[in-house]
């Protein structure tokens, strides 16, 4: 089944930043695998004059999900570092909106609406559906696409430019079949009208 772009149509990706590709401080197996897919869909979304948004972990350096602070992972996505720096090839549109989570240091966020502004932004723009992608399955898209459902938005999970941690084996799966009992569609590059 093909889909076609609509224009209350926007495309969200989740934390492509550098501490979530391979040899960061919290690599995504095969992270980087997933940008030139991610660009693909960035040029459609992009030519078609549709909102692309980009979250991005934004940590203090103190933030309690760190290791250090009695959290559960190493300290990542300090704000201001390269760390925390989008991936290098993620060709990202100079209009493209940042959605800055888990800024505070006593509070974790690994849905991009939490405590962010992004609902009230997509609903300003009129916008019905979310395509998303991103890192990682397993957490910060799941988290996303669990919150962009509750909000009443139509979500599009684009299956080909998502990789997970998978802590237990088989995590990846398990979130994305949740992510679709709960509502979402998956999709494919090859399944979008161009």
């Amino acid at each position: 089944m093909k889909i076609s772009l609509y224009d209350n149509d926007a495309l969200l990706i989740v934390d492509v930043q550098n501490d979530f590709l391979p040899g960061g401080n919290l690599g995504v197996p095969e992270g980087d695998q997933i940008v030139p897919v991610i660009n693909s869909y960035i040029s459609l979304f992009t030519n078609a004059k549709l909102h692309v948004f980009a979250s991005r972990d934004y940590h203090p350096a103190d933030h309690c999900s760190f290791a250090e602070q009695g959290g559960s992972w190493p300290s990542h996505c300090v704000a201001g570092t390269r760390g925390a720096d989008f991936a290098a090839g993620l060709n990202l549109p100079e209009d493209v909106s940042i959605i800055s989570k888990a800024t505070e240091q006593d509070r974790d966020a690994y849905s991009a609406l939490e405590a962010t502004g992004l609902n009230n932004e997509l609903k300003q723009q009129q916008v019905k559906r979310v395509f998303v992608c991103g890192l990682a399955t397993d957490y910060c898209v799941l988290a996303s696409v669990r919150g962009l459902l509750q909000a009443d938005f139509e979500v599009i999970l684009l299956v080909d430019a998502i990789k997970g941690v998978n802590l237990t084996p088989g995590d990846s799966d398990k979130a994305i079949k949740e992510m679709l009992a709960k509502g979402a569609v998956k999709l494919t590059l090859e399944e979008l009208e161009k």
